[in-house]
């Protein structure tokens, strides 16, 4: 499977959950957010994601798909996802999601340190990729944004810091993307799907 196919495929997905309008609710205080897929969690996302993926293609996803496995050199750390079987997996993928606006459409402040960080600690998308490379996991490895796009601000600055930054310290190949659009939340209506291979 290409890098090329997971992108797409990523973003169809999202597509696809949103059109059964799941409604996110707060951990802490446990308000209802407005229906689609956008104020939902980075991890709840994914599972939404590939959950649609499993029934739209059985033969690429279905228990080939598998969540938080443990690095073989850090049994702590865990790999966002894995695609394929255990321990011959095709890709391996650290993945971050990218949302400047709250569901109330206020700005996030805080979400660049999740993808720009250089601390560990702050478990940012340039930090995956050395905690990847280094993970002993067989396999292509990769990470991959999901990033929603707004009128007033747009992921693609963030995006290319992003590759200045992991360009200055790792090999990655060159971004793959793909759009996704007529998401039904008011805030998050669109956005892209990035990913880059790690190259050892």
């Amino acid at each position: 499977m290409l890098l090329k196919e997971v992108v797409e495929d990523f973003a169809l997905g999202i597509e696809v959950a949103d059109k059964e309008e799941p409604q996110a609710v707060n951990v802490r205080s446990k308000e209802t957010y407005k229906r689609g897929i956008g104020p939902h969690s980075e991890a709840a996302t994914i599972e939404l994601v590939y959950n649609k993926l499993k029934n739209i293609y059985p033969e690429k996803y279905e228990n080939k798909v598998h969540f938080n496995i443990p690095y073989d050199t850090n049994r702590r750390l865990k790999c966002d996802l894995c695609i394929g079987q255990f321990e011959e997996w095709q890709w391996n993928i650290e993945i971050k999601m990218l949302r400047f606006m709250g569901d109330n459409g206020k700005s996030n402040d805080n979400i660049l340190m999740h993808i720009l960080s250089p601390y560990p600690e702050h478990r940012s998308a340039f930090t995956d990729c050395g905690k990847l490379l280094g993970s002993g996991l067989q396999g292509k490895k990769a990470v991959l944004i999901f990033a929603y796009d707004y009128d007033v601000i747009s992921s693609t600055p963030a995006i290319e810091a992003f590759e200045i930054l992991a360009n200055s310290r790792y090999i990655i190949s060159d971004r793959v993307t793909c759009h996704f659009d007529d998401l039904i939340h008011p805030v998050h209506r669109c956005g892209h799907v990035y990913a880059w291979e790690l190259i050892n």
